[in-house]
């Protein structure tokens, strides 16, 4: 890599670059192990890989990703190494993370949780990691144990923020509220910012949820499938009329022409920013109240999330699964956390900061009112050294030395992503199968 004028990050060569292995493949690309003068991971966005109708909101997202690793120097966050562009291919460097993902390692623990203390250790560093996020201005809305890697000496990091949203800080006055049944609202709303009206385009996404297992009960009741997720979720229970409104547009690449991708993109070019985001995000068992019913979110859905990876670290499992998407979401609305008496009585610190954080009112939520401080101050955190965090503490788990030094000269990472386009061979022909890795 060569550096680019006037800036920390290299310029990749990309049509010579050689990786060892493919690390992993998801929506946003492939993901290179490449040994040059030192091991780093190599993400690379295919537009080919894409829909001609998405190509354009993935490559979007795809170059917010990058924007965000620009701006991030931070022990727990990962920082861009280099970037490289051609008319197909849009790739950037990360460090190499050799320890694997926080979900490899739960599962690989007895009875796969984690000991409190480790619990607390893993849960500290991700404090600290969305502490610099959102004094940045920054909504990660994807913590999930898939997006928290170890690195070599055992501290975790977060990637993928192509789900990242730009949010102003919040001020004093709009992150109080004197009382819980009173109107409070995390923020003033942007005189620039779009508001979401509940037209057909915005309950696509819900409506795809229940079409299947709502169409018969629909039928029969004479409710049409526009009504509201609330509606859905509640009909068994009489209603709830707090309940507002599912006015929620899927963050993907299918819904890249909704008005709450517009503002998205005015902030970030430097425009002015929503204060609250009313995009559909996230990973099902791991997203707040606020966002299923659309009302509207900011950094406290981190928060959230949080608690439901602290609960999963500490059980096994998240704690609103259901057999389905629809009940998962029921249970996000309307369920507690559950804890056995004994949990309780051995832990109580730990089921304390766990229900704080899963408060289904981000009002009251942890986090809310006083940021990170907030959480830090928890009795659970107690004894942690913050500043000292990645010097002093030492992770509970420390990978073995990493067995990926290539041993030959690898393969090609442009050629590698045009053998999966090209069409399938004839029956007679004699097909050049892709190296495994």
């Amino acid at each position: 890599m060569q550096p680019v004028s006037g800036t920390g990050v290299m310029d990749i060569d990309l049509p010579s670059a050689r990786a060892a292995r493919v690390l992993g493949r998801g929506a946003m690309g492939t993901v290179f192990l490449v040994a040059a003068d030192a091991e780093y991971a190599l993400k690379v966005f295919d537009r080919r890989s894409h829909a001609p109708g998405r190509a354009e909101d993935a490559a979007r997202r795809a170059r917010w990703e990058v924007s965000v690793l620009s701006r991030l120097a931070h022990p727990h966050l990962p920082s861009l190494l280099g970037r490289a562009e051609t008319p197909d291919l849009l790739a950037w460097a990360m460090p190499y993370c050799a320890g694997g993902d926080l979900n490899e390692l739960r599962r690989a623990q007895p009875d796969r949780v984690f000991s409190p203390a480790a619990v607390r250790f893993y849960a500290a560093e991700l404090v600290s990691a969305l502490a610099d996020l959102h004094a940045a201005g920054i909504a990660y809305r994807d913590l999930k144990p898939e997006n928290v890697l170890l690195r070599a000496d055992g501290h975790v990091t977060l990637t993928d923020f192509d789900l990242s949203r730009l949010l102003p800080p919040k001020s004093p006055s709009a992150s109080t509220c004197t009382s819980a049944s009173s109107p409070c609202s995390s923020a003033t709303p942007s005189p620039t910012a779009p508001k979401p009206k509940p037209h057909g385009r915005q309950y696509r996404h819900l409506r795809r949820i229940f079409a299947r297992s709502e169409s018969s009960v629909a039928a029969s009741s004479g409710h049409e499938p526009q009504h509201n997720l609330a509606w859905y979720l509640n009909r068994s229970d009489g209603g709830v009329d707090k309940l507002k409104k599912a006015r929620s547009a899927r963050a993907s690449a299918s819904s890249g022409r909704g008005k709450n991708h517009a503002s998205f993109r005015s902030a970030a070019s430097g425009g002015v920013a929503c204060e609250r985001s009313f995009s559909f995000v996230g990973t099902e068992e791991y997203v707040a109240p606020e966002v299923v019913r659309g009302d509207g979110h900011e950094f406290s859905v981190d928060w959230w999330a949080l608690g439901v990876l602290v609960y999963e670290m500490a059980f096994g499992r998240t704690p609103f699964r259901g057999r389905n998407r629809k009940e998962t979401f029921r249970n996000v609305l309307l369920r507690e956390p559950e804890f056995s008496a004994d949990v309780g009585r051995r832990w109580p610190d730990l089921t304390d900061v766990i229900s704080r954080l899963l408060d289904k009112d981000p009002a009251r939520r942890l986090g809310f009112s006083g940021g990170a401080d907030e959480v830090r101050a928890h009795p659970f955190f107690a004894g942690v050294a913050w500043d000292l965090l990645g010097e002093v503490s030492r992770p509970p788990y420390i990978p073995p030395p990493a067995d990926d030094t290539v041993a030959c000269e690898g393969f090609g990472v442009v050629d590698y992503l045009q053998k999966l386009h090209q069409p399938p061979p004839q029956a007679d022909g004699s097909p050049e199968s892709l190296p495994e890795f």
